[in-house]
């Protein structure tokens, strides 16, 4: 058994887009290119492996036709870091899972074996990765955000690369703004790409807690870390060259295959 795992968590039912994981995607299923990115990061990070956890016995097929390991996990779990957790049943405390959500097809392979580097190389319970954005990428999401305040999120981080608060406010505020772009690219502020690589002992503590205080307000996730004491090593990355989110419509799967005609195929490159 490798050391690491990377977990793609994939359910049946979403409310959006139900069926999911087994749309079609300019020829191939939302789980098959997940699972494509997957391969290629375990190939970059070595000693790692691959497992598909589902609740569902369709999904859990087309990944063994996938030629994928399955977990099959308790239909109550809600979130992705609940059924990874559950995938990595029987493992160590301090083995790494990546949790690659099911999704995220567009995510580079390099940043997965990046997170999974820099936590085999130091002591953090998480590792997740940021875009440090230009000025007229801050302005679009300023722009965004009067729209949906809710989404995106940005992230403050020490010089060391800890990082110290997760935000759906823009942070931080910027004193003095105008001067700051006269001097050019890139802006101050971090943006928060949704990747997570887990310390499996910080993760299984994390699922035994109830939502923290700030994680609620914020509807984050990882403030539980913070709010616990934990540390989140907040890597800075290039941006990737497909700027698109999750796919969670089916207005998201048209934008993504207007992507590839676009920019051409991601899959098995």
């Amino acid at each position: 058994m490798a050391r690491d795992l990377i977990v793609i968590p994939a359910r049946y039912g979403s409310t959006r887009l139900p069926g999911k994981p087994l749309i079609d995607i300019a020829g191939r299923t939302l789980l098959s290119r997940v699972v494509d990115v997957a391969r290629r990061a375990v190939a970059l990070a070595g000693d790692a492996e691959l497992i598909v956890a589902t609740d569902d016995e369709r999904i859990a097929d087309h990944a063994r036709a996938l030629d994928c390991r399955v977990a099959m996990t308790d239909g109550a779990i809600t979130s992705g870091s609940g059924r990874a957790c559950a995938a990595a049943a029987g493992r160590a405390d301090r083995d790494i899972v990546v949790n690659l959500q099911g999704d995220a097809p567009f995510t580079p392979p390099a940043m997965i074996a990046e997170l999974i580097a820099a936590m085999r190389a130091g002591d953090d319970a998480v590792a997740t990765p940021v875009v440090r954005l230009r000025w007229d990428a801050l302005d679009a999401l300023r722009a965004h955000k009067r729209a949906a305040p809710f989404s995106g999120t940005t992230c403050i981080r020490a010089a060391d690369g800890r990082a110290i608060w997760f935000s759906k406010t823009i942070l931080p505020a910027i004193r003095d703004e105008a001067g700051l772009r006269r001097a050019g690219d890139p802006s101050p502020v971090l943006q928060h790409v949704g990747l997570y690589a887990y310390r499996l002992g910080a993760l299984r503590r994390f699922e035994a807690t109830a939502p923290s205080t700030y994680e609620t307000l914020e509807g984050l996730e990882q403030l539980r870390f913070l709010e616990l004491g934990m540390t989140i090593r907040a890597i800075e990355v290039t941006p990737p060259p497909f700027a698109a989110t999750g796919i969670d419509t089916i207005e998201d799967v048209r934008l993504a295959e207007a992507l590839i005609a676009e920019h051409g195929d991601p899959y098995g490159a």
